[in-house]
C-alpha cells in the first residue's frame, strides 16, 4: 500500500469550524479537537468578540471574513480553503460552541472507510431521545421532512452541523444560502451527485452556555424562516 494513503482519521480528516462570537468556549473546543485532528481550519465569520485571537492562540489555521456573512458562507469558505491548501481525504464540519463530540467524527470516518461512503451525516434522532426542547425537535423534524420532500434525500436530521465529506463530495458543494438553509442545501447538492451516503447517530450536548445564548429558540426561528424563504 502506498505510504501516501492516510491510515487513520487523524491523518485523513480536516475539520472545518465556523466561528461567530464563541470566544468564551473556543479555546476549550479547539484544544479538545486538536487532540484528535491536527488539521483544523477555523473561519472567523466577522466576530465582534475576540474569537479570532482565541483561534490564533490555539495554533490552528485561521481564515477571516471581514463582516458576518452567516454559517453557510463560513462553511463554504472553509471547505474551499481545505480543498486548496490541504491534501485531506475527508473534510468534516464541526461547530465551535461545544455541543459536538469530536469522537463522532472518528466514528464517521470509520464508517466511510468501511462502506466506501462519500458522505456521512450526523443525526441526533437515530438513537434514543434527543435533549433538544420540544420546539427545537418539532422544527428539526419538519426541516427533515421538508428536505426529504424537496430533495429526495431521506435524512432524519438535515440541520445537524456534524458531517463528513469525502474530498470528491466536498468539491461538489457550492453553497449559496449563507444562513441556516445551507444545511438543506448541502443535502440537496449531495443528492444530485448520486454519491453513496449514510447517517450515523451523534451526540449533541445542549450546554448551559448554548442555552444562555438562546440558540434553541432562535435557531428554530431561523431555520423556519430560511426554509420558507429559501
Amino acid at each position: 500500500m502506498s505510504t501516501d494513503i492516510p491510515t487513520s482519521a487523524k491523518e485523513a480528516v480536516c475539520l472545518v469550524v465556523p466561528v461567530y462570537n464563541e470566544a468564551t468556549v473556543l479555546a476549550q473546543v479547539l484544544h479538545m479537537a486538536r487532540a484528535h485532528f491536527p488539521m483544523i481550519v477555523c473561519v472567523n465569520d466577522g466576530s465582534s468578540d475576540n474569537s479570532g485571537d482565541e483561534v490564533r492562540k490555539s495554533g490552528v489555521i485561521l481564515v477571516e471574513h471581514a463582516v458576518n456573512l452567516g454559517q453557510g458562507a463560513a462553511l463554504q469558505t472553509g471547505i474551499e480553503y481545505a480543498l486548496k491548501h490541504t491534501q485531506a481525504r475527508y473534510i468534516a464540519t464541526f461547530d465551535s460552541d461545544g455541543q459536538h463530540e469530536i469522537t463522532d467524527i472518528e466514528k464517521m470516518y470509520a464508517l466511510a472507510e468501511e462502506k466506501n461512503l462519500a458522505v456521512v451525516f450526523g443525526s441526533r434522532f437515530l438513537e434514543g431521545k434527543s435533549e433538544a426542547g420540544a420546539l427545537k425537535r418539532l422544527v428539526l423534524r419538519f426541516a427533515a421532512w421538508f428536505t426529504a420532500r424537496s430533495t429526495g434525500m431521506k435524512v432524519t436530521d438535515a440541520h445537524n452541523g456534524v458531517r463528513l465529506l469525502r474530498r470528491d463530495a466536498a468539491s461538489m458543494i457550492h453553497l449559496k444560502q449563507n444562513r441556516m438553509a445551507h444545511a438543506s442545501e448541502i443535502v440537496a447538492q449531495i443528492g444530485k451527485t448520486g454519491l453513496p451516503w449514510e447517517e450515523i447517530p451523534v451526540t449533541i450536548a445542549y450546554t448551559d452556555y448554548s442555552k444562555s445564548k438562546g440558540q434553541s429558540l432562535w435557531n428554530s426561528v431561523n431555520i423556519l424562516y430560511d426554509l420558507i424563504m429559501g
